[in-house]
């Protein structure tokens, strides 16, 4: 949990001053709850999943 808020912005600042280049984030998203079994690991698929309907959604959209 954070103490604080942050937004994404101010994180791939923060991020970009402490990596190298090659690895700066390009991209932050922010979710409500990151999906979890019942024993607590993270449902990776759901998110991969959340992130196909979304490209999928982008590309079906006329331009």
């Amino acid at each position: 949990m954070l103490k604080s808020e942050i937004t994404p912005e101010a994180l791939m600042a923060y991020v970009a001053q402490r990596v190298a280049p090659h690895k700066k984030i390009r991209l932050v998203e922010t979710i409500d709850e990151i999906p979890k079994s019942a024993s607590g690991k993270i449902l990776r698929r759901k998110l991969v999943e959340r992130e196909r309907a979304k490209i999928t959604a982008d590309s079906g959209s006329p331009s």
